[in-house]
């Protein structure tokens, strides 16, 4: 999590509530289970396509979360890891698994501060998704994780929100027809910022807590793609990517993109 004095109180947001949230967000493990059983690849979407065919892949999702993407992943039939700090998200996705009747790795630690047991090269591909850098204060240290656990030849995914639509541009307006950008940001803005955690939004009513905050920094995509080269992995591809959930809501503005890089040694 964020490495700094701060670092602590962001790991303790995220070990609270969170099975409560995963439940209300995506029903019970038994019902979400089922679901996902009947179609594991549409939560694996876009991310899928740079992955190629998972059976019999050896595949870790760093700060992995509710485990969804793993279980989807073991569905698939590769043989999926998980690392996270949170208890909360390992017990729902390990309550998942069971229900979709496979079976996930599940390692609760800091992603930087892995087990010297289990950061070895052994892993086919390793990826990180949506809402994951900006809680690290040194972007380095993440991706030398991710360079240690792949195996030569690996391949590293990385996907995230644009800076462009997080750090640019806000946006007013629910519908198509009235949605309104503004360029009102700071592109290079480096502040450590105060946000509820992301979770919270999916809690149950009734359940208060007022200390669900975590700090975070906002990255541009410069620092982003210049830290992965240098973490000694080889870029292959840097996709920019749209609205993909609409053809015309926020039309004309980037809001992901994916870094696809190889290890390469020799």
């Amino acid at each position: 999590m964020v490495m700094d004095a701060k670092g602590d109180f962001n790991e303790q947001v995220w070990n609270e509530e969170t099975y409560d949230a995963w439940v209300e967000r995506f029903g019970t493990p038994n019902a979400a289970g089922m679901k996902l059983k009947n179609n594991p690849e549409t939560k694996l979407y876009p991310i899928l396509q740079y992955f190629g065919d998972v059976k019999g892949k050896k595949i870790m999702n760093l700060m992995g979360s509710n485990g969804v993407k793993a279980v989807a992943l073991s569905l698939l039939g590769a043989e999926a890891a998980v690392i996270d700090i949170s208890q909360g998200n390992a017990k729902y996705a390990k309550e998942l698994a069971v229900e979709a009747g496979v079976a996930i790795k599940y390692i609760v630690s800091d992603v930087l501060d892995i087990p010297k047991e289990e950061r070895k090269p052994q892993y086919d591909i390793v990826f990180a998704e949506l809402g994951i850098v900006h809680y690290f204060t040194d972007l380095k240290p993440f991706f030398e994780t991710a360079f240690s656990l792949l195996k030569n030849g690996g391949r590293f995914v990385f996907r995230d929100f644009h800076p462009i639509s997080t750090k640019l541009i806000s946006s007013r307006g629910s519908t198509a027809k009235v949605r309104k950008h503004k360029v009102d940001g700071d592109y290079f803005d480096t502040t450590l910022e105060e946000k509820e955690v992301s979770y919270a939004k999916y809690l149950p009513e009734g359940i208060v807590n007022d200390t669900r905050i975590v700090h975070w920094r906002r990255w541009t995509l410069g620092e982003v793609v210049t830290a992965v080269a240098q973490a000694g992995l080889t870029i292959k591809l840097l996709q920019e990517e749209p609205n993909l959930s609409s053809e015309v809501f926020d039309k004309g503005i980037p809001k992901t993109y994916t870094i696809v890089a190889d290890k390469i040694l020799g």
